[in-house]
């Protein structure tokens, strides 16, 4: 189907709560499958539940898509030919068919409710692109608890159409080709298919996406963290990288490719490629993701994001050029899963301060630290400030000395960092200068 601009799909979230994951990942399925078809993706606004539904929500759920870098062609805000695109403001349309329903005695009232009648003994297929054929009796399609058919509600008693028959005529209205949802509306599909036949409509292609569970094998919830996309923003997760993991929920890109961007992903995705299994939402898989694009975005764009986040720390990253900043980043070597972390992680390179907090040398004894402050005097005295001539000097004097290298060597890192773990110490001391280090040594007594 590649290039065919007649692919219309839809994200139709109802505006009751911010951007979950459940539905971020339904939109970006949606929106792969527009963009790699040339097709159109269009946001509607599933508003009809007046007790919960607000304008903030709505205005939410379009920032977390926007943040995502998920764009639409039609929508509440920006219009369209097939509009409108908000639920509560197509309120007579749903009037008006209820009542072709009613004229074709394929409806009844109850009261001021509108009941479509299910048509008995009708054999149906569901041809879903995900699941395959699926066999389905009209009887089945609506069920009361002892197994009787069930008519459906499709104009409540207030006036406000139900879900299953608003999606129809909305769906019909709007020209959309493909129904992409989660693999949970299955069980309302039969119930749609009928509403199509009963108005001589054109099925659309449905796709069901697979459930996405938790570690624990559970559906998604809040026990298992985050749910809003916004919430793994403030979290320290990156766009691309909540984008590229949310993409590996249910879908390979092939090739044993686990890191991409959103060209490569548009030009492979394929909902035929898409797995009927449960896909697992891991946390350590969503790091590792994050970690690798944290790690391959270009120095200034890394900082830009990082020193925001040293500020938060209480750290003043203006008294250092932007050039230092993006080395000190940069010699990080992807520590830090998130950008949280690597500010957290490289606070040292902005500051002594946090090293202070950190270290107070107590576990240099009297008798280690002689040597100590004769292996600082020589460092700092080093000729050529360069990382591998300074490790190279230190393997000298220990060897020299009978002294082992990380009997120096841990201490010099946690006088720098304040940290057991950073990258090598020579390059740290090389990129902090000599003069930063020597005043750190001297904090210490290491040096005069």
């Amino acid at each position: 189907m590649s290039g065919n601009d007649d692919v219309r799909v839809r994200f139709a979230p109802s505006p009751t709560g911010a951007l979950h994951i459940g539905g971020a990942h339904t939109a970006l399925f949606n929106w792969l499958w527009a963009r790699h078809n040339g097709g159109s993706f269009i946001l509607r606004v599933e508003d009809t539940d007046r007790e919960r539904s607000t304008a903030e929500y709505e205005r939410t759920i379009m920032d977390g898509l926007r943040w995502m870098g998920l764009d639409w062609d039609e929508g509440p805000d920006i219009g369209g030919a097939w509009g409108p695109y908000r639920q509560s403001e197509r309120l007579e349309r749903y009037s008006a068919c209820a009542r072709d329903l009613l004229d074709q005695g394929r409806a009844y009232r109850e009261g001021d409710a509108v009941i479509f009648r299910i048509p008995r003994d009708r054999e149906m297929v569901l041809h879903d692109m995900i699941y395959g054929d699926i066999n389905i009796q009209s009887d089945r399609a609506s069920m009361n608890p002892d197994g009787s058919v069930k008519d459906i509600v499709i104009m409540k008693s207030d006036g406000m159409p139900t879900y299953n028959y608003a999606v129809v005529v909305d769906d019909h209205d709007m020209n959309i080709t493909c129904v992409i949802r989660g693999e949970d509306h299955i069980s309302n599909t039969p119930k749609q298919m009928l509403l199509y036949d009963a108005f001589g409509w054109k099925l659309p292609q449905f796709a069901h996406l697979p459930m996405i569970l938790g570690a624990d094998k559970k559906k998604l919830s809040k026990r298992h963290g985050a749910t809003s996309v916004f919430d793994y923003s403030d979290m320290g997760y990156l766009p691309d990288a909540i984008f590229n993991f949310l993409a590996l929920l249910g879908w390979t890109a092939g090739n044993g490719v686990e890191i991409f961007g959103r060209r490569l992903a548009t030009e492979r995705f394929e909902l035929t490629k898409v797995t009927k299994k449960a896909a697992v939402f891991d946390m350590d898989k969503l790091n590792f993701v994050n970690q690798e694009h944290l790690k391959g975005l270009d120095p200034a764009s890394r900082r830009e994001i990082i020193e925001p986040l040293w500020r938060e720390l209480g750290l003043c990253p203006e008294r250092h050029g932007k050039k230092y900043l993006e080395d000190a980043l940069s010699l990080m070597g992807g520590r830090g899963r998130t950008t949280k972390e690597l500010a957290e992680f490289s606070d040292y390179f902005v500051d002594f301060e946090p090293v202070k907090h950190r270290y107070d040398a107590s576990e240099i004894t009297d008798a280690r630290r002689p040597a100590m402050r004769k292996f600082a005097e020589t460092l700092v005295g080093s000729p050529e400030w360069e990382a591998s001539k300074m490790e190279e000097l230190a393997r000298r004097w220990c060897e020299s000395s009978g002294t082992p290298l990380k009997e120096v060597a841990m201490p010099l890192r946690w006088a720098l960092t304040g940290r057991k773990v950073s990258p090598g110490v020579f390059e740290v001391a090389e990129l902090l200068g000599r003069d930063e280090c020597r005043a750190r040594l001297a904090h210490y007594g290491f040096v005069e």
